[in-house]
């Protein structure tokens, strides 16, 4: 341990975001540079703990404490070794991860905890600049093939470790280009996409097939698949959006947030010189209260909205940790991301009753009524009825699984009461050489658990394909989070 009193000599301290008026104008990431030494004194706040309960908070296992140490000693070289030895790609959860790793930090009982996230992408950052980070072809090749249906975060980690063992692996996706949530999901403002590109490239040099705009059920069939390769890993996330059958649906105005979300970064990309839904000098009014809807708030106001409201119906969480989430579960508490700090009004315990009509066939209004809980459930408030201004209606309320029909059917995969794909402790499904990686079989969750998944996966295709595997199995499937 570098320096066992530097959780006494400092407190925790992150990044400046830039100045709201400056940030909102472009589509770069918020966050200014955090100089060197203040990386390093913030890792040395790390306690070194006998049971570092960060490694409880974190589905890839991360050795923190370790890196930790090594950045406090100025060697960010070996920090990055021992950072790639558990997460393939620490520059994607160093930015979009929520960190449960720091609401399981020791420190975290009666100190602000570690700003582990930060040290992290600080770590990974580096050592691209530095080009530390390299291509780690194999020296000889198995003769296995493997496909991959999906790019998003669980199917590159499968991909990146079966090519590394020795496997010709192929990643389908149906959009024009690599990366699924990655690529198109999340806006520019939180991850640039050049963090993204560049770890491509490197996969690629690595030996990993890419194949973009190919539908996995329509362009090739599931029997295709299954003659092709020796083994399937479908990641094919939870995509599923999760609708609101309320009056005024059908208006025009009224999408799902990943019909919008996509034609933004589309326009960020060059491909499209407007976007088809813009909020532009429109009130926008989001209906989900996490990640999407905030990723929602920050793009309409790059896009010049007039105003944004965003709803959900759970009541305003605490400031403070409750006391039915004790230490070192991730609490459900008030937090502020940089949309939020941005622009918009949040509005919380509300329900959507109607998508009131402008006249022309466009949603105008929205009708909405406060809500309580009473005995498990969402009950209105008599009196609280009121409609809001709307010209734009996002939806953001999650994803119920992955889409059923077309692969699932010609595979003949087998779905669970929840409407994931059924898999066994080796993430095989109930088809021979079908595996399943990712929130296609957990069900939506967060980017740590699709990598962490993706590389369990790999393990246990490497050793059906060759009756034994090196590779590192982090978590079965089966595994449930003590975070959320």
């Amino acid at each position: 341990m570098a320096d066992p009193r530097g959780f006494l000599k400092r407190d925790r301290a992150l990044p400046e975001r830039r100045p709201v008026d400056v940030r909102i104008m472009d589509w770069k990431e918020v966050y200014e540079d955090f100089e060197s030494e203040k990386v390093r004194e913030q890792a040395g706040r790390c306690m070194d703990c006998g049971i570092p309960f960060c490694h409880n908070g974190c589905p890839l296992g991360n050795l923190i404490p370790e890196w930790n140490d090594l950045v406090r000693r100025d060697d960010w070289e070996d920090a990055i070794e021992r950072l790639h030895a558990t997460n393939n790609f620490p520059e994607f959860t160093g930015r979009l991860c929520p960190a449960p790793c720091e609401t399981a930090c020791v420190l975290g009982i009666n100190q602000n905890p570690v700003t582990i996230k930060q040290v992290e992408v600080e770590i990974i950052d580096r050592a691209w600049d530095e080009g530390w980070v390299r291509p780690q072809p194999p020296e000889r090749l198995t003769g296995k093939t493997v496909a991959v249906v999906g790019s998003g975060p669980a199917g590159l980690a499968t991909a990146q470790q079966l090519a590394r063992a020795g496997h010709t692996v192929a990643v389908y996706e149906r959009d024009d280009r690599i990366g699924g949530l990655l690529r198109y999901g999340i806006p520019e403002f939180k991850m640039e996409k050049v963090h993204l590109n560049r770890r491509l490239q490197q996969m690629e040099a690595e030996g990993v097939k890419f194949r973009p705009g190919m539908n996995i059920g329509v362009d090739v069939t599931g029997a295709d698949l299954r003659r092709r390769y020796d083994a399937v890993v479908m990641a094919v996330g939870a995509t599923a959006r999760r609708d609101l059958d309320v009056p005024g649906r059908e208006l025009a105005g009224v999408h799902q947030a990943m019909e919008y979300l996509p034609l933004a970064n589309r326009v960020v990309e060059g491909d499209l010189a407007q976007t088809t839904i813009s909020a532009h000098g429109k009130h926008v009014v989001v209906i989900g209260g996490g990640d999407t809807g905030a990723d929602c708030l920050g793009t309409a106001t790059r896009q010049g909205a007039a105003s944004v409201t965003q709803l959900e119906i759970m009541a305003r969480p605490t400031q403070e940790r409750p006391s039915s989430q004790p230490w070192p579960t991730y609490p459900m508490t008030y937090r502020v991301s940089s949309a939020h700090e941005e622009n918009g009004e949040r509005v919380f315990a509300v329900s959507t009753n109607r998508f009131v009509d402008n006249g022309a066939g466009s949603v105008g209004a929205l009708e909405l009524v406060e809500v309580e809980m009473r005995d498990g459930r969402f009950e209105a408030i008599e009196g609280s009825t009121r409609e809001i201004p709307a010209d734009l209606v996002l939806f953001a309320m999650g994803f119920t699984g992955p889409e059923q029909g077309s692969f699932i059917d010609q595979l003949g995969l087998e779905l669970d009461a929840r409407g994931n794909i059924t898999r066994d402790e080796t993430y095989a499904s109930n088809v021979d050489g079908v595996f399943i990686a990712g929130d296609a079989g957990r069900g939506q969750s967060l980017i740590v658990w699709a990598i962490a998944e993706g590389r369990a996966a790999a393990a246990a295709v490497d050793s059906y394909l060759m009756g034994t595997t090196n590779l590192p199995a982090p978590i079965p499937p089966s595994a449930r989070p003590l975070v959320v």
